[in-house]
């Protein structure tokens, strides 16, 4: 993100802001910002005595304050990390009279996790003139994938299309989790790697052959066989394969499917980029959509809908088991 690249740029400069609001619903970037900022502002020696951690649920919007206004002891600046500053939010406005005028000495850091500024009130705009406030974004599923390829290739690794989606799918979009699978990754595998789905199972534990992305793909060419020798592993493995994730996903596998039949351009890279899919997929759409015409397309997402009411208890006593076993019948006949 070029944003966070700015902000590292500039540290690196010596150009260093009086206030950092870091703010929004994906925490992976806003840990990454804090931390760079509690390694690389002040050197060892003057951390001891300028360089302090708080936590919201702690303190009060007055005990920053105070810190923050104190004068740095034999160096040019002190940090302040405020981490969980979200608990804060009833009072967060307190801090405008110290956002408007604050100590020039004084790295104030607020890492506001799963909230926003209202960007009408006072706060919001006297940070924006004084200080930074960088939001945080959670990614959509189907950005995870280049942000996976992205980090690797930073790092001298390649991963192939289907390892990256398992870890999505197993996953979900948490990037600090997936972060913290693929530095296992890296721990094990040597520089310039090409992680596959073998590699995802021996070290990570998702099975290459029984997870969510081979069950959508069995569903799709109409492998009866195969389809229920998975969803026959689910049912022996249900902790690890929920019946809700399972519903969701052949949910937007199928809804892609309808976006599919409606394109008027079918061309490969039209195709993916509509759906929002890696051109390596692009192939298994035009099978599936030949084995589900638009009809049978909407039928199905009705008995998906049906399947994840079931889910939660509604209209039906049947086991997950039974449901997803009910489900995948009605798909596949």
């Amino acid at each position: 993100m070029n944003e966070i690249r700015d902000i590292v740029s500039d540290i690196k400069k010596g150009i260093v802001k009086p206030i950092y609001f870091l703010t929004g619903d994906e925490p992976y970037y806003i840990d990454k910002i804090s931390d760079y900022i509690e390694d690389n502002i002040l050197d060892e020696a003057e951390k001891g005595f300028n360089q302090q951690v708080m936590y919201g649920r702690d303190v009060t919007i007055e005990d920053i304050v105070s810190a923050a206004k104190r004068y740095p002891m034999m160096a040019e600046r002190q940090v302040l990390i405020v981490k969980e500053a979200q608990d804060l939010s009833r009072n967060i406005e307190k801090l405008v009279s110290y956002a408007e005028n604050p100590q020039p000495s004084t790295v104030l850091v607020l890492n506001y996790k799963y909230k926003k500024l209202d960007k009408r009130k006072k706060l919001h705009k006297a940070i924006a003139k004084t200080g930074f406030i960088f939001e945080s974004k959670k990614l959509y599923e189907n950005q995870v994938s280049d942000w996976i390829r992205r980090i690797l290739s930073g790092k001298k690794y390649q991963i192939e299309p289907k390892a990256s989606l398992m870890l999505v799918e197993f996953l979900g979009t948490d990037l600090s989790k997936i972060s913290n699978e693929l530095d296992k990754l890296m721990l094990v595998l040597p520089k310039d790697t090409i992680i596959n789905d073998k590699h995802i199972e021996e070290n990570i534990g998702i099975s290459k052959d029984f997870n969510n992305f081979e069950l959508r793909k069995a569903v799709g060419e109409k492998d009866i066989v195969k389809a229920n020798r998975i969803i026959n592993y689910f049912a022996e493995n249900p902790k690890n394969n929920p019946l809700i994730m399972t519903i969701s996903l052949l949910n937007g596998y199928f809804t892609q499917l309808l976006m599919f039949h409606g394109l008027k351009d079918k061309s490969k890279s039209s195709v993916a980029k509509s759906l929002g899919v890696n051109p390596y997929f692009v192939d298994e759409y035009f099978l599936a959509s030949r084995n589900y015409p638009m009809r049978k397309v909407a039928q199905v997402i009705a008995f998906l809908r049906e399947a994840d009411i079931k889910s939660k208890g509604v209209g039906a006593n049947q086991s997950s088991e039974d449901i997803l076993k009910e489900l995948l019948f009605k798909i596949l006949h």
